[in-house]
């Protein structure tokens, strides 16, 4: 079967535009506000854990990610409501059961391998996180959630080389990073 260079033209420029229309349904659809809330509460709650001592740092923890979880939800709903489909709600149950599951694996790898430090008990939460994100990434048609790997590589760069500055290291590249991201899927995508 021969192809003259017009067709293959057209066929690659629709396959272009296809991507495109998937990629700014996936940014319609809340993927952007996961990344920026998250972000933000990382960016606060490593600052925080840097520069902060005490029984404070797990009270603006527990703040931030009640408070985290609130806004994500109420924003993942409005929006969700505009972009249904019918196979929605069997995925969003799928994808809750998947995160409480991986998070009971978490808390018991944990209850297994413990005592941690506060920095290996970060790394190692943070690392479940980036699995599942991975994980739940590849529901989708094309690799939409690449981004638990820079992010996870980072994480160990902050873990093994600056230790003395992990807290801030994960603010600023961690959270600072999902903020810039989710602001240019909401952008460009």
């Amino acid at each position: 079967m021969n192809i003259s260079p017009d067709e293959a033209e057209e066929a690659l420029a629709s396959t272009k535009k296809m991507i495109q229309k998937t990629r700014r349904s996936m940014a319609n659809m809340g993927a952007y506000i996961t990344l920026i809330v998250t972000g933000i509460v990382w960016l606060i709650g490593f600052m925080c854990t840097q520069f902060l001592a005490g029984p404070i740092v797990g009270y603006i923890w527990t703040g931030l990610s009640l408070v985290g979880t609130v806004v994500g939800t109420i924003l993942g709903f409005r929006i969700g409501q505009r972009v249904r489909s019918p196979s929605t709600g069997l995925i969003a149950r799928r994808i809750i059961f998947f995160w409480l599951f991986l998070a009971l694996f978490c808390v018991a790898t944990i209850a297994i391998v413990w005592p941690l430090d506060g920095k290996q008990a970060t790394t190692f939460i943070v690392l479940f996180i980036l699995i599942g994100q991975l994980a739940t990434g590849l529901l989708f048609p094309f690799p939409v959630d690449w981004w638990p790997l820079p992010i996870a590589a980072l994480v160990l760069i902050g873990y093994f080389l600056l230790p003395q500055y992990f807290y801030l290291w994960m603010s600023i590249l961690g959270g600072g990073g999902m903020i810039a991201l989710g602001l240019y899927i909401h952008a460009r995508w």
